[in-house]
Formats: C-alpha cells, structure tokens, sequence
C-alpha cells in the first residue's frame, strides 16, 4: 500500500480552506504512524488564482499541480491511500482506479456533502462540492471523468447537508443516499469499491477540526465501524480529506480502520 500525501487546497473556498495544506501534512504524518508506511508527499503550488468558468482557483487545480498528482499514481499496483488536502484530491485516484478496474468500481462516499454540484448550479464555485458528480461522468469536461463510475454506483453515507442541485441528482438515481453501504453497493452491481472519507463526515462536538463542519454527524465510534462494514468488499483504494486540525489523535482509529480494510483485499 502506497501513502499519497496531497495538500490540495485550492478546490476549496472559505476561511479555513489553506489550512487544508497543514491538516494534510498533519494527517499524513499520522496515517504514515498508524500504518508503519512511509508517505509520498505530492508536490503542491499552493498559490491562488481566478474563477474561470465557474470553477475557482481552476488554473491551479488543472495545470502542474494536476500532473504531479497524476504522475504520483502511474507506478503503483497496490492499494493507495490518499491524504488530502480538500475532496478534490480524490478526482485523480477514483479515475484511476476506474480505468484499472472496469465499470464495476464503486464508490463509497463518506462526506457530509453530496459533492454533486455542477459549476452552473455550485452557489460557491469551489470545486470540492463537484468532484462527486465529475466522477459520475457529468458537469464540466476538463474535470469529468472518462470513463466515469456508473450511475447508481456512488453511495453516500453521513451526508446531510443538500443543495437543490445535489438533491436532484440523488433523486434521478445518480448516486445513491443509504445507511446500508455494502449492501447499496452489491445492489449496483459493484466489485470493487473506492473509500473516500471527508472528515466533516464526523460530528464537530467529536472532530472539529475540519474545513466545512456540520452538526449532526456520526461520532468516531460509528464512522469506524461503518468503515470496517466494507471488509467484505474488494476495497481497492481510499482518501481522507478536509482536515484543517493538527490536534488529531483522536483520529487514529479511523486511520486504522482504513488501513484495516486496504490491506484486506
């Protein structure tokens, strides 16, 4: 299993988004602990820039700091886990992985937001609420994927905070709202399955150090084991993102979880 550390800010927006580049660093350095792996930190310009087309900071996130993320991806065959930095980070590795593993990839969404957004319908622009609906194929064409993960094969869990938008792809069946992962996911006709954990996921009376918290979340104890839900699947990569804490001991069981069912397939 390869550690991949991405301190991607820019696909997020808001007071706490550069902090993302010191939360990834800090959680990397846990996950690299937890795990007895070292980390491959990607290299990152963390400079800003415009909005273009409805997407900010595009510049950054289609140009260098793209390649050198993509070009950390092409050796490997095992499992990587990937550390961001904001949800965008997971753009490269679910396609990846999609390519590797055919239409029956799944995805396991664990993030407080769909991430189901469009550049026309986003009422911020910062890509980490489109990645998602990019992954399944739609929204704008330098960020979607080719080949995307099938529809109805993303399954999202903790999430409750909905624009319109979002809700309307979930009702069309794009992706798919449930407390039942593996068994959504078996439905759907899935073989193997990409983890993708934003931290906001969590509770903020639990974890607050995360960049878009949300109350009314799962506490450490449920996330761990809805984690560990997915060992009877093919789990064959993962991310954990959005974390602006460095004070994040309290993370390694779910550090641990993830590697738990990384190594188990």
């Amino acid at each position: 299993m390869l550690i991949n550390a991405v301190p991607q800010w820019q696909g997020a927006i808001g007071p706490r988004a550069r902090g993302l580049v010191e939360g990834c660093l800090a959680l990397s350095e846990l996950a690299g602990h937890v795990l007895g792996l070292p980390v491959h930190h990607v290299r990152q310009d963390t400079a800003a820039s415009g909005v273009v087309a409805g997407i900010a900071n595009r510049t950054m996130l289609t140009g260098p700091n793209r390649q050198a993320h993509l070009t950390a991806l092409e050796a490997p065959e095992g499992p990587v886990l990937t550390i961001g930095g904001d949800c965008g980070v997971e753009l490269l590795p679910v396609s990846v992985a999609r390519f590797r593993y055919g239409s029956g990839l799944g995805v396991a969404w664990f993030d407080a937001h769909a991430d189901l957004n469009t550049a026309g319908s986003s009422p911020s622009g910062a890509f980490h609420g489109m990645v998602l609906r990019s992954l399944l194929g739609e929204g704008d064409k330098e960020f979607s994927a080719e080949p995307a993960v099938e529809r109805g094969q993303a399954a999202l869990f903790g999430t409750r905070h909905l624009d319109p938008e979002e809700q309307r792809a979930i009702t069309d069946g794009l992706a798919v709202r449930t407390e039942d992962v593996t068994g959504s996911l078996r439905a759907a006709g899935v073989d193997q399955v990409y983890l993708h954990l934003d931290l906001d996921v969590l509770d903020p009376e639990e974890f607050g150090g995360v960049n878009c918290p949300e109350p009314g979340g799962r506490s450490i104890g449920e996330l761990v084991a809805a984690v560990d839900e997915l060992s009877g699947m093919d789990v064959v990569g993962a991310g954990i993102t959005e974390c602006v804490g460095t004070e994040i001991g309290v993370l390694e069981p779910i550090v641990a979880a993830v590697g738990r069912v990384l190594t188990r397939s």
